[in-house]
């Protein structure tokens, strides 16, 4: 194969002939990363009110939530290709109400010590979280909308600390 003139080195997931590849990180250093992502889940608020009452039809929806969402940062690798496997020392997925919005901020922080970052860890917690809150509560409005799913900060490694602007 020759190499592609159209790729960049600065494209780390694609080699010299432009496939993409997992990135090596045997030689980089273990180091302790925790990242941290959102997400909100915008309802009517006799939605709301119902979850808060606990009264919803499948259960108990921000339990079921918040466990689908440590699962899921878990299986991250599984999810999205070219992620590692990562030994994932915790995982917290926190379930607000937010009046004003009306709904749910969804929180996931997720930690390891490790040679790669967990943001897409994080990601896919709240995302899963949301997500699962919609399943558990499309019974009561189909027309919930999941929104501002984002990285909200991330510490370690090698570029360094990021936290989102307000």
């Amino acid at each position: 194969m020759t190499k592609n003139p159209l790729v960049s080195a600065a494209l780390t997931h694609l080699d010299a002939q432009g496939q993409a590849h997992m990135v090596d990180v045997a030689t980089k250093a273990q180091t302790v990363r925790e990242a941290v992502a959102v997400a909100a889940v915008v309802m009517q608020p006799e939605t709301l009110a119902t979850i808060e009452a606990g009264n919803a039809p499948k259960g108990d929806v921000l339990a079921t939530a918040r466990i689908a969402g440590i699962m899921a940062a878990k299986q991250t690798a599984h999810l999205i290709p070219l992620c590692h496997p990562l030994p994932i020392q915790k995982v917290e997925v926190q379930i607000t109400p937010d009046r004003a919005l009306p709904g749910y901020r969804i929180q996931a922080t997720v930690k390891i010590k490790a040679e790669t970052g967990v943001e897409m860890e994080a990601l896919t917690a709240a995302s899963v979280a949301a997500l699962t809150l919609y399943d558990m509560a499309k019974g009561l409005e189909k027309s919930i909308e999941i929104r501002s799913i984002r990285l909200l900060k991330k510490t370690g490694g090698k570029s360094g600390d990021y936290e989102a602007e307000a």
